[in-house]
């Protein structure tokens, strides 16, 4: 079975207050049985405008990654995201 992906791509205005959804986030991807693959770090653009934080995570398949995406416990932690910025998210299958 195909695992599950969430992507995001993100411009950070407010380093503070997106750490504590960072924190947040992190507690429902482990409850949905998530793994950060990448979170943050070196990255070159390519094509196109480029985000300056890239997310990806991996869960056991597409149902669970669209589950936590949508989840009452993600939505939690997105509120506490706030105006600290700007992301773009989605739920992806796996090849």
């Amino acid at each position: 079975m195909p695992k599950g992906y969430v992507i995001g791509r993100a411009k950070v205005t407010n380093a503070t207050q997106w750490a504590a959804y960072a924190a947040k986030a992190s507690e429902a991807i482990r409850q949905y049985g998530g793994t950060p693959l990448v979170r943050g770090g070196q990255m070159t653009v390519g094509e196109g405008e480029g985000r300056a934080r890239n997310v990806i995570l991996e869960f056991p398949d597409f149902a669970t990654a669209k589950a936590y995406l949508l989840s009452a416990e993600y939505a939690e932690a997105r509120k506490l995201r706030e105006g600290a910025g700007e992301i773009d998210l989605v739920a992806v299958e796996g090849v």
